[in-house]
């Protein structure tokens, strides 16, 4: 039975724990080089399996590990976002197309540019600052008037949350539930068994990395939807979540929580800012990867090299900024979590993120042939 807390005690826990879950999630991310931008760059570039089977094992772990919450009732996944039953199904698409490519010309997405900032890797450093900039003008800034009234005004309301469940139990005479569970034997069977079939390419990082980051996702919706949820506030007598950016139930994700935490840092005198369960989180990523790098020695500061690198982060940083708030979510936020809860715009998000960054990975490939084709032609020309 869950012990009764006061409003502020329970946002406490909730904001303390996000940052205990972000120190791990860093020192597993650093030893780990968990990522998933770097699993699709694997597999396109060279069909290196290693990562892409790592984050396979992740999403698995993690459905698991929600799914038994919500079967054991221990939070309201239909109050999350991510089973919401507005169905924004162009945001998700091309919010994820848009973050997708950025996170390839940025070099990684924001929870791998928080472990690479932590490691001494100053164009991360570059890379959040941007990001966090672009999430805030996405969210209520110059981009979003856009987002609302260009994408977001392409849904759907249903009549079931969105999660595959929901959704397929409104076409087969089966209990949503049922059918939740059956995806999850589904996921845990194939990523056992591809893991296990490719176990001589994979390292022992990436069968922990993949297994302990899916152990993250539950514990955050059991921090921010049972610890911090109060039956009835004391001011509102409605039900609510403390410590969290949208008084919700949330899970792991970065794209927002850059722009809150860019947010409590210039607004860091006005009373309304507060830290969050997401800010804290993205805080603890940073110091834990930063005491893992040190740790291991593995601590190096690195910058740009050319003025062309630089242009490509930048630009990437912007459209992982805007993607992200526009898919709601970015890579961990659609790529795990969302993908762990079963819902449907995250499968959207995340087709969109894997064809964006696809396209982003070949266009790199094309620009390296003809920069290396450019000295072979000019030679011949004289």
């Amino acid at each position: 039975m869950k012990m009764p807390l006061d409003p502020a005690a329970a946002a406490q826990i909730v904001i303390w724990g996000g940052l205990l879950l972000g120190l791990l999630f860093g020192a597993i991310g650093q030893f780990s080089r968990f990522c998933i931008r770097g699993a699709i760059a694997d597999w396109v570039t060279f069909r290196g399996p290693a990562r892409l089977l790592s984050w396979m094992l992740a999403v698995a772990v993690a459905a698991a590990g929600v799914q038994a919450l919500i079967a054991l009732q221990l939070f309201d996944a239909g109050r999350s976002v991510l089973w919401s039953p507005s169905f924004l199904w162009l945001s998700y698409l091309a919010g994820g197309a848009v973050f997708g490519f950025g996170m390839v010309l940025s070099g990684g997405c924001p929870q791998r540019s928080l472990v690479k900032a932590g490691s001494g890797d100053l164009k991360a450093v570059v890379t959040l600052v941007v990001t966090a900039i672009a999430a805030l003008m996405t969210l209520r800034g110059a981009f979003a008037g856009l987002r609302v009234n260009l994408l977001d005004a392409w849904r759907v309301q249903l009549a079931t949350p969105q999660d595959i469940g929901s959704l397929a139990a409104a076409a087969l005479p089966l209990p949503a539930e049922l059918l939740r569970w059956a995806v999850v034997v589904a996921l845990l069977s194939t990523a056992g068994w591809a893991a296990w079939r490719h176990r001589h390419q994979m390292e022992p990082s990436h069968w922990f990395g993949g297994i302990l980051v899916g152990l993250l996702v539950p514990l955050a919706f059991l921090l921010t939807g049972y610890i911090g949820f109060i039956p009835e506030h004391p001011e509102t007598l409605e039900p609510a979540w403390m410590g969290t950016q949208s008084r919700r139930p949330e899970g792991l994700s970065f794209a927002a929580p850059l722009g809150h935490s860019l947010d409590l840092l210039t607004l860091w005198s006005d009373k309304a800012t507060i830290a969050s369960f997401g800010v804290m989180l993205t805080l603890g990523v940073l110091l834990g990867s930063f005491a893992t790098a040190k740790a291991r020695h593995d601590f190096r500061v690195q910058s740009f090299r050319t003025p062309r690198e630089l242009t490509s982060h930048l630009a990437g940083s912007v459209l992982m900024g805007v993607g992200g708030v526009t898919a709601m979510g970015c890579s961990v936020g659609n790529g795990l979590t969302g993908l762990a809860m079963l819902s449907g715009g995250a499968l959207l998000a995340v087709a969109g993120i894997v064809a964006g960054a696809v396209a982003a990975l070949h266009l790199q490939r094309r620009q390296m042939e003809k920069a290396e084709m450019e000295p072979s032609l000019s030679k011949a020309a004289t």
